[in-house]
């Protein structure tokens, strides 16, 4: 797997909205994005996103780095 970019939460909110998320509710520090009202996926609004808790996200939403660098 390619290497991941660094970036922060609102910076992932936006790339889900391109694959068709929208912003269901904040609770905490995450945002909560859900897809066709079944599928959610909470993005942490922190300022880096850990490596780690990105790879799950892009996991979750199915798409691997290389399609992330694109809709960046």
């Amino acid at each position: 797997m390619p290497k991941l970019p660094v970036l922060n939460g609102k910076e992932v909110v936006k790339i889900l909205e391109k694959l068709g998320y929208i912003f269901s509710r904040k609770k905490g520090s995450h945002m909560i994005m859900i897809k066709n009202g079944v599928r959610s996926v909470p993005v942490p609004n922190h300022n880096p996103i850990s490596v780690g808790t990105l790879s799950k996200i892009i996991k979750q939403v199915g798409i691997d780095g290389d399609e992330l660098k694109k809709l960046i």
